[in-house]
């Protein structure tokens, strides 16, 4: 079962080339149907891999590496295409393939009528294929081709609606920050293979006697430089806010199933790497759980719908990196799998708002929506309370291992994560309290796009969405609800996340918490995200116009884009005009300008020797004897 693999980046990889000659012709739905079953096809080749896998004795000896064929066989350089099948990759494999069916099959009702349908999954087919390539390459240059790939259907699709100027900006964005990522990445890459000779993640795990201290730090920070820009943490997260610009199915991808969670791949897939630098694991669970703490603060004065869910991934990746300086790997993919659920479900349970509301994003125009979409509204409150960390839904359980790990190791951090988690249920039932309580608002938005105000006596409400979107919204709610099942200790021969330990092995760090210890410490989750819930729910249900509680700083995300502009935009176009108008126009043009006017200058001078008379060239011709002759004679003479 295990030689199938290759069907997992294949399948929707064919999906794109088939849409790609005959997407047009084949239009809406049917060029969405076919990319979901590529997908769908996809998730069942994991699943029976996956089974394949668990077939094997547990152990170091748990893997299988497929060979596809050889990629670079240049001297010492022996790359080949490759996939490693291990469980790490299955973990993500299953849930990238998994989410990524039921965010297709939603897109199928969310996109119609479109006038790109077509390229809209075709992009969306080789989202995934290159995501799947990413995890389950078995060295870093092959994983650096999926990672490419998906930065560059990121951009394809956050400028979708290219037509609008803040999409295709937002595109650029994205484009331009993850290729600083990108440049560490590279770099890590050249010091590794100077190192050991070899890209191959096993050959360079047992070549790591190679690295000394600042070496490995040095590989360690590039890595997190890269991991940074994926996953959108300090100080190359301001793309992520504005990925928004593009259609909501891709919004739930990028944040749910794909692209930011590449970056946490990464690091964990490395973790043998990180091990060898303690100083370069505090670098990353600091920047973590700062990272964490700044953007939730930041969503807690977002009015854009998608915005706040934006700025919420931001945060919820910053666990995840808290987790990874830790050594809590185990931990990091616990929540990036619970985050696929529960943040697949808020984006396209925010979808199905938005097209209740034809169109309308901004949560001050909203109010009352679960007496009109009450399906969205109670899939939509399972992932709110999920993410919230409410027990015994699957957040609580995954921020809390985190959030226990971090006490353990860096108590300082712990704080600063448990503020945060204080923080996320603020914000989110902020979120729910303006969307689906309190007065109907949305009436003056819809009347403004020329609808109905449904309470009003005009033609229609806010209206519940197609079937083809509401059942993923129902799967999503389901595994939000549940998947906390999957680190509950149900018997010693079932522990599904400690199938992931032979794969970290002894880079894995155990908390070592007594029993009451951790009681206490799931207590006090508990009580922080019942009092943000609580907190945000008086404040927020019955007046949505608290000015006080949104400050423009936080809601100009920090002014930290203010900030870029500052310090390297406007310097950046300040050098460009100087080039342009000194360097370009006036030194480079004109020395050429220069050159043609001496050219000029002289044919001009030689000009007026060449009047055509004999008699004048004879002249001249004695007088450049008389001139040689003379010059001889004096050099003749003693």
């Amino acid at each position: 079962m295990l030689h199938v693999a290759y069907l997992m980046p294949l399948l929707p990889l064919a999906g794109f080339a088939v849409l790609l000659l005959v997407g047009r012709r084949m239009g809406d739905p049917w060029a969405g149907w076919l990319a979901t079953a590529s997908v769908t096809g996809a998730f069942v080749v994991a699943c029976v891999v996956f089974a394949g896998l668990l077939g094997r004795p547990a152990g170091p000896d748990r893997e299988f590496t497929q060979i596809l064929f050889t990629w670079i066989p240049v001297g010492a350089l022996q790359v080949k295409a490759a996939l490693l099948i291990d469980p790490l990759s299955m973990t993500m494999a299953l849930f990238v393939t998994g989410v990524s069916a039921l965010i297709h099959l939603y897109s199928i009702g969310y996109m119609k009528d479109d006038k790109d349908y077509p390229k809209f999954f075709l992009y969306l087919n080789l989202f995934v294929a290159s995501m799947l390539v990413l995890v389950l390459a078995n060295n870093l240059l092959f994983t650096f081709v999926g990672w490419e790939g998906v930065g560059v259907c990121s951009y394809w699709l956050i400028a979708f609606w290219f037509e609008r100027d803040s999409a295709a900006t937002a595109g650029k964005k994205a484009f331009i920050y993850n290729r600083i990522g990108d440049a560490g990445f590279l770099v890590a890459m050249f010091l590794i293979f100077d190192k050991t000779g070899t890209l191959d993640y096993r050959g360079v795990f047992a070549h790591l006697g190679a690295f000394g201290p600042g070496a490995a730090t040095a590989v360690c920070l590039l890595l997190l430089l890269a991991a940074a820009g994926k996953s959108a943490q300090i100080p190359l997260f301001p793309w992520l806010a504005d990925a928004m610009e593009g259609p909501t199915p891709v919004s739930a991808l990028i944040h749910a199933a794909t692209m930011v969670t590449a970056g946490v791949y990464l690091l964990c897939r490395m973790s043998p790497m990180l091990a060898l630098s303690p100083d370069a694991r505090i670098v990353i669970a600091s920047l973590g759980a700062v990272t964490a703490f700044v953007a939730a603060t930041i969503a807690c004065a977002q009015q854009d719908i998608k915005k706040v869910l934006a700025y919420s991934t931001i945060s919820q990746l910053g666990y995840m990196f808290l987790a990874v300086g830790t050594g809590a790997y185990e931990a990091a993919i616990f929540l990036m799998v619970a985050h696929a659920f529960f943040k697949g479900l808020l984006f396209l349970g925010s979808g199905s708002v938005i097209h209740g509301l034809d169109g309308e994003q901004n949560l001050k125009r909203m109010g009352n929506l679960r007496r009109y979409l009450p399906l969205t509204f109670v899939t939509f409150t399972i992932a709110w309370l999920a993410i919230a960390g409410i027990p015994p839904l699957s957040g609580f359980w995954a921020k809390g291992d985190i959030l226990d790990n971090a006490f353990a190791r860096f108590p300082a951090l712990w704080a600063i994560g448990l503020v945060t988690a204080a923080l996320t249920a603020y914000y989110m039932s902020r979120l729910g309290a303006l969307a689906f309580y309190g007065g109907d608002r949305w009436e003056e938005a819809l009347s403004g796009k020329g609808g109905n105000g449904g309470a009003t006596g005009h033609a229609h409400s806010p209206h519940e969405s197609p079937v083809v979107m509401l059942v993923p919204l129902v799967v999503l709610a389901f595994l939000a609800f549940f998947g906390g099942a999957l680190a509950l200790p149900w018997h010693p021969s079932f522990d599904p996340l400690g199938w992931l330990a032979p794969v970290f092995g002894s880079a894995l760090y155990n908390a070592h918490l007594t029993g009451s210890t951790e009681w206490v410490l799931g207590v006090v989750d508990s009580v922080v995200a019942l009092g943000g819930l609580g907190v945000a729910m008086r404040l927020w249900v019955r007046n949505p116009e608290r000015p006080e509680l949104e400050p423009v700083f936080l809601a100009k995300s920090w002014r930290i884009d203010d900030l870029y502009d500052a310090a390297i935009g406007r310097p950046g176009a300040s050098l460009a005009r100087f080039t342009a108008v000194v360097i370009d126009d006036q030194v480079i043009d004109g020395a050429v300008r220069g050159i043609a006017r001496l050219t000029g200058a002289t044919g001009a001078g030689l000009r007026r020797i060449q009047t055509g008379f004999v008699r004048q060239y004879a002249l001249w011709i004695v007088v450049g004897v008389v001139g040689l002759l003379a010059f001889m004679l004096t050099r003749a003479w003693p």
